[in-house]
């Protein structure tokens, strides 16, 4: 069978996705890939489609047992034979699955990195015509990307080990040139066809929000998005239980995932958010990689994280199915510290010297530097993003909180006065510099008692601004930073002035700021697109998946994608033939499920008529 017909008959799908293609006549043709792109870029169909085309068996290197197991169904619903070999087998399930290894029954199998030195597994590769060895989340093998993980470096030795080097393929989602040539190096890929489809989502909306109490904007927002399915992720424990606990007494469907929690209880409650018995799941960085659930609508961070990797990472589990979605960053000067505190105290790996710790410390402030940068620029946020991995971007993308938001240029020279001066008469009186919650304190006539043990409500800038939010403040220091009057020393993150600040401060230089007008919509994406019949019929089509997917055990994003559904819901098929035009419909999927949902078009149809 061509692959354009597999493409269609086992995927559903009518056409390749950028890059899509020439990696997969490469890796057909017995040449190595390296494929970097975008989460929800249609990365596994590289692999998946010609594991179907190769001889013998392809293997995926994969980190997390929850990818492994979402693709795994996702195949098996699509009528492909695979399976996965990790620690959550039991000894006679891992055998049953050798056996069936052996005997040439799975064409895909999923296989954590840490089992490759397994002796067992060992014995039984060597038997094994293995074709193609995929590496997912790639950039794990570089201790210069974001997420380095030791146990990757076994992948180099198992290779050397085989009788016979198959082909090997690469594939990554985020990582930056540097990355990329480590990558490349360590895998000893040879001859590699790269593909940089680029790193751009335009599905999703992407807005910073600096709110002055984070628990009621949280509030707000979700409240847009009731029926929806998202993620919330916190920088700590802690954090993750305070704000679970507060949305559940709010009424939500929320439930929680951190490190510090029983492994039975992270894989009930990520059971109950994948099959959507939970819509909200609140969460540590621990959740998340390699997540396949298609049908997260928003990711909202509730703290900010410690890279533009990260961060790209963790939103880009929204929208993977190409339908519409919100990644919103809830941003405070407190978010920065303790991003600081987490790089500076992290757990210490063994597997680097004090040089390489070092080294790897240093480029993660680096990182959180830049990521900082993220949440307080003015300027397009997706450019910003597209700017750091390397790829040219239009000045405005349409789809942000920058580009959408309308502002007007307001004069802020009183202000900018008001708040150097306080930098510098603090200075004075203490003879060290502070940081911005301090300085934002005592503009603000704080009462609170360190600012009182310091005598900082002595001096004469103290309350200038009582009239004005802890936010405007701070959004107004960030401004001024920017702007080159104001300088944060990185060590101890505190406020300085700079030699231009005299500018304003002595010779009348005028600042001006974008501030930003209320909106009264929640986001650009928050308006469900569809309207009018088409929403009543989507109504009626997410109710049928989920009655089918309750039906088979299988989360519902398993029986249909949103992305179908709104493709189904637009064309209005009544006909198995019209049915399989449908975007993600496949023979398999159309077979099972087609009578039912073309039952439903046709009695929403019907009624339209009455």
């Amino acid at each position: 069978m061509e692959k354009a017909e597999l493409l269609q008959r086992v995927f559903g799908y009518s056409g390749f996705r950028p890059g899509q293609e020439e990696l997969i006549d490469a890796a057909l043709a017995g040449r190595d890939v390296f494929g970097v792109m975008p989460t929800g870029g249609g990365k596994s169909m590289c692999y998946q489609l010609p594991a179907l085309m190769m001889p013998g068996v392809t293997l995926v290197i994969s980190p997390l047992i929850s990818l492994m197991r979402d693709q795994v169904m996702a195949l098996k619903a699509a009528g492909v034979s695979a399976a996965f070999l990790n620690s959550t087998l039991t000894g006679a399930q891992m055998q049953a699955a050798y056996r069936n290894l052996l005997s040439g029954r799975y064409k895909i199998v999923y296989v954590a990195p840490e089992r490759l030195d397994y002796p067992g597994f060992g014995s039984v590769a060597e038997k094994l015509n293995i074709s193609f060895v995929a590496v997912d989340e790639a950039h794990c093998i570089s201790q210069w990307g974001q997420d380095f993980r030791p146990s990757y470096l076994r992948i180099v030795q198992f290779l050397k080990e085989l009788p016979r080097r198959p082909v090997v393929g690469a594939f990554t989602a985020t990582a930056t040139e540097e990355v990329r040539r480590d990558v490349e190096r360590i895998l000893e890929l040879k001859d590699p066809l790269r593909v940089v489809t680029g790193f751009d989502r335009p599905n999703l909306y992407f807005e910073v929000v600096q709110p002055e109490f984070k628990d009621q904007e949280l509030l707000r927002l979700l409240a847009a998005r009731k029926r929806k399915s998202g993620i919330v992720y916190c920088a700590t424990r802690k954090k993750v239980e305070n704000v679970c606990q507060m949305l559940c007494d709010h009424g939500y469907a929320a439930t929680r995932y951190h490190a510090g929690l029983p492994d039975a209880e992270r894989s009930e409650n990520q059971e109950d958010f994948l099959y959507d018995r939970k819509t909200v799941m609140v969460a540590t960085n621990a959740f998340g990689m390699g997540i396949d659930k298609s049908n997260v609508s928003f990711v909202i961070h509730y703290n900010m994280p410690k890279s533009i990797e990260a961060y790209y990472q963790e939103a880009g589990r929204a929208g993977r199915d190409g339908a519409e979605a919100d990644c919103i960053l809830l941003y405070s000067g407190g978010d920065v510290q303790t991003a600081r505190f987490l790089i500076n105290n992290g757990s210490e790996n063994e597997e680097l010297d004090e040089v390489q710790r070092e080294a790897v410390r240093q480029q993660d402030l680096k990182r959180l530097e830049a990521m900082v940068g993220y949440c307080k620029t003015k300027s397009c946020l997706r450019g910003y993003i597209l700017e750091y991995f390397g790829q040219k971007h239009p000045a405005l993308c349409g789809n942000c909180g920058s580009c959408k938001g309308e502002f007007d240029q307001v004069d802020i020279t009183r202000e900018a006065q008001m708040i150097l001066s306080c930098v510098k008469r603090i200075s004075d009186k203490l003879g060290y510099y502070v940081g911005l919650s301090t300085v934002a304190r005592t503009l603000r006539g704080s009462r609170d008692k360190r600012i009182l043990e310091l005598g900082l409500d002595q001096i004469s800038t103290y309350g200038l601004l009582k009239d004005r939010t802890r936010s405007d403040i701070h959004a107004m220091i960030d401004h001024l930073e920017a702007e080159g009057y104001l300088l944060t020393e990185q060590e101890h993150q505190t406020l300085r002035l700079t030699q231009a600040a005299g500018e304003v401060l002595y010779r009348g230089k005028t600042v001006t700021m974008l501030v930003e007008k209320p909106q009264e919509v929640e986001t650009i994406q928050a308006v469900q697109k569809v309207t009018g019949e088409d929403a009543e019929l989507l109504d009626a089509l997410k109710e049928l998946r989920m009655e089918l997917a309750k039906k088979g055990n299988i989360p519902a994003f398993m029986v249909f994608s949103n992305a179908t559904l709104i493709d189904m819901s637009k064309k209005k098929p009544l006909t198995m033939g019209q049915f399989k035009k449908v975007s993600g419909v496949g023979e398999i999927k159309a077979a099972w499920y087609g009578t039912a949902f073309l039952k439903c078009i046709q009695r929403y149809m019907d009624e339209g008529r009455e």
